[in-house]
């Protein structure tokens, strides 16, 4: 007679915050998926659910107990992990019920709680793991962690408090695991970190062999392996160190997307300065109009923040003229507000919330502008884009200046023939303030 198996032990996951909390939650299940745990996708089907948690702001970090208190009131067995991991006491004061609380990254702490709480039978001994591991996004695109941590102390931020410094992942394990991905299917690599300019510098001395030659830790070389990889490779959260100038000729080759997303966050030196960030705009315009001469189709995303402790009127005009000069692609912009651990709460000069509303609406009308002119430009032109979502005859696409999630969409006609994960070359017909529209060429 045959044997019959137990029931793997079923786990949910609720996952908040940025990519690399993504990247967290997928080794984590990734783990667990390859100690024989069976996934679950709702509270009523799961032994036992998993929160990873965000704690960037205090508006995170209210979205992340809400969540926790969903999770406890529909399932009731919930072990909470994530940034706001470092606020054990916290969480456990506003519900005493949890089962554990484990920091960032902290995957075997994670996993060990989860073997506490719902135990594997004892025959389990069958699980399906991909070599790619397990994913949270479409197969078609994948989120690339590089590094863990960051080595900066600006004003806002708590990260390094919740993460500690940079350390730097392998450069041979980052290429292995990037050939898994596009192996299951990945066609886009988003290379994330706190601080992917930064990558290596804590390994600076110790290159590592890859197919026959030495690779060394360091972005430029990174991002150049990487090319060789995937389709399309996305920098992301790119700090402008001199030598990100070294990149944008693998975008000119067509080696990586001609795209980089860098959290300026304000332009006004002396705002700058508060924030604890690098001041020199000036230099950083004119090193913008370089890349723009090397790729001409290079698209800069950032994010800004408005209303931050001594912004005044004249910074905050400064920041809008700068954007004039910049042009900017894509651009994100938050209200500032204090983060408990963070410096900024001590600085004098604190700006009204009816003031910060004010200048936030006014930036957003101002890059919105700009992008509406940028993207008119494109109508006519020919673009490459991959696809997201094919539906009836239409699909959802992005250019290769349009993150996922974050920036904007091509909408296709005539373009019910394509698959998920396509790319393809388009007409450009139409704009509007953040989309294009057009259609798939023959």
């Amino acid at each position: 007679m045959a044997t019959r198996l137990p029931e793997a032990p079923k786990v949910g996951m609720v996952s908040l915050g940025c990519p690399k909390n993504l990247v967290d939650s997928e080794r984590i299940l990734t783990k667990l998926r390859s100690d024989g745990y069976a996934m679950s996708a709702d509270y009523a089907g799961a032994d036992v659910v998993l929160v990873n948690t965000c704690g960037f702001l205090d508006s995170a970090k209210e979205e992340s107990l809400e969540a926790i208190g969903e999770a406890i009131a529909e399932n009731g067995r919930v072990i909470v992990t994530g940034c706001m991991g470092k606020e054990a006491e916290t969480i456990r004061a506003r519900f005493p019920n949890v089962l554990a609380v484990t920091g960032a990254h902290q995957y075997e702490e994670v996993v060990g709680a989860v073997h506490d709480a719902a135990p594997m039978p004892p025959n389990a001994f069958l699980n399906l793991v991909p070599d790619s591991g397990l994913k949270l996004t479409p197969r078609h695109y994948s989120y690339l962690k590089i590094s863990e941590g960051c080595n900066h102390r600006c004003a806002f931020c708590i990260i390094p408090a919740l993460r500690g410094d940079l350390v730097s992942r392998r450069p041979d394990a980052i290429l292995r695991e990037a050939e898994k991905l596009v192996a299951a299917g990945t066609r886009e690599l988003l290379v994330i970190s706190q601080d992917t300019s930064a990558y290596g510098v804590d390994i600076r001395k110790e290159p590592r062999m890859w197919k026959g030659s030495e690779v060394v830790p360091h972005m430029t070389d990174l991002a150049r392996e990487l090319g060789k990889i995937a389709p399309w490779v996305r920098l992301h959260y790119v700090y402008p160190y001199p030598h990100v100038d070294q990149v944008i000729p693998l975008m000119a080759e067509g080696l990586i997307l001609p795209y980089l997303d860098i959290p300026f966050q304000h332009a006004a030196p002396s705002v700058l300065r508060t924030m604890r960030r690098p001041a020199n705009e000036a230099k950083v315009l004119e090193r913008i109009h370089k890349w723009r001469e090397i790729a001409p189709d290079i698209a800069i995303r950032s994010t800004f923040v408005v209303g931050f402790p001594g912004e005044t009127e004249a910074d905050f005009q400064y920041l809008l003229d700068w954007l004039d000069e910049a042009q900017l692609d894509r651009v994100g912009a938050f209200c500032f507000e204090p983060v408990e651990g963070a410096a900024a709460n001590d600085l004098p000069g604190a700006v009204p919330e009816e003031v910060k509303e004010e200048r936030y609406a006014r930036i957003m009308e101002k890059t919105a502008a700009i992008s509406a002119a940028k993207l008119q430009a494109k109508i006519g032109r020919t673009l490459e884009v991959i696809v997201d979502e094919v539906e009836d005859d239409g699909a959802n696409a992005r250019s290769q200046a349009d993150a996922p999630e974050i920036d904007g969409t091509v909408f296709l006609r005539d373009a019910g023939h394509l698959k998920q994960g396509d790319i393809v070359r388009v007409a450009i017909e139409d704009a509007d303030e953040h989309d294009l529209y057009g259609a798939p060429l023959a």
